[in-house]
């Protein structure tokens, strides 16, 4: 005789191992809530600054300068979009053109004096939150939580990279940075907007 299954309490359920479509579930649910709070926390963090302007001055710091077709080909982003973001950027001053000493048929794009004053007083900002945040962390917890972080973006960029080419070709929704990756939510362009700012 077949008996009737007993009832799964409540506390069976939250304590279950939880499945790959859970914590799927779970990653996609903190990520946009990391995104939202970003936004909510633009204005303290650097009002002057939106994302998509951060992460292009990021990038140039980084690669000690670059042309604006390989912005458009980093962040697969339509060429006339990065045009809009690179021309912004130079009203503000904050980046300046100059002849590429190899080949003096090319322009290449370099942070400005006041471009770099102004990422450095984002990079401190940005510093000083996360630290406050994980101040109760330990060392080896943050050195996994980065760890998973790098793996993320990493795995996420080799995703999208196969992209690049039919990216290059259509036009964005939004003048954004790409949202696949953790450091960049989508945000707005380089006007100063309350709703777009690094991480937080």
């Amino acid at each position: 005789m077949t008996g009737t299954p007993a009832a799964i309490s409540a506390a069976e359920v939250r304590d279950a191992p939880p499945t790959r479509q859970s914590s799927l579930n779970s990653i996609q649910r903190e990520l946009t809530a990391f995104a939202r709070r970003a936004r909510a926390t633009a204005a303290r963090m650097h009002p002057d600054l939106s994302l998509v302007s951060y992460t292009i001055l990021a990038h140039l710091e980084e690669q000690q300068g670059c042309r604006a077709t390989d912005l458009a080909a980093h962040y697969l982003l339509d060429k006339s979009t990065v045009s809009r973001q690179v021309a912004a950027l130079e009203r503000l001053e904050y980046i300046e053109r100059r002849t590429d000493p190899t080949d003096q048929r090319v322009q290449v794009l370099h942070l400005a004096p006041k471009g770099v004053e102004v990422l450095t007083a984002a990079q401190l900002n940005r510093r000083a939150a996360f630290d406050q945040r994980l101040a109760d962390w330990e060392p080896a917890d943050l050195e996994r939580f980065a760890a998973y972080l790098r793996r993320y973006n990493e795995d996420a960029a080799s995703h999208v990279a196969p992209q690049a080419d039919a990216a290059s070709h259509v036009a964005p929704q939004a003048d954004a940075a790409p949202a696949d990756r953790v450091a960049e939510p989508a945000a707005a362009g380089p006007t100063r907007r309350a709703d777009a700012a690094p991480a937080g």
